[in-house]
């Protein structure tokens, strides 16, 4: 395998995939712990959503953490579900896809 290839489409999917679930998944929590807050995070979601893909081809991995930075800048808590947002993806991660065809 060449590793100068471009992304392939079904990995650009994927990677596209993770991201929207990843934010959905930050609001949510996000909102949760601070309701009336709900214009502000979807803000500093798209903000961070902009600096991270322009820093690395795999954005999600950076998201969750930049986002954090933003809220404490804003003075505000981090709430504990968001440190276990990256812990467990709720879609098939690219390496695992071969193994579920197996299964």
């Amino acid at each position: 395998m060449k590793t100068d290839e471009p992304i392939s489409a079904v990995s650009a999917g994927v990677l596209t995939r993770a991201l929207a679930d990843l934010k959905l998944r930050l609001q949510r929590i996000y909102q949760q712990a601070y309701p009336e807050l709900g214009e502000i995070i979807h803000l500093v979601l798209d903000e961070e959503e902009t600096v991270a893909s322009r820093l690395s081809a795999f954005p999600h991995l950076l998201l969750p953490d930049l986002v954090e930075a933003h809220i404490a800048r804003l003075n505000l808590m981090p709430p504990p579900e968001a440190h276990a947002v990256t812990e467990a993806p709720s879609y098939p991660t690219p390496n695992l896809i071969p193994q579920l065809a197996f299964a």
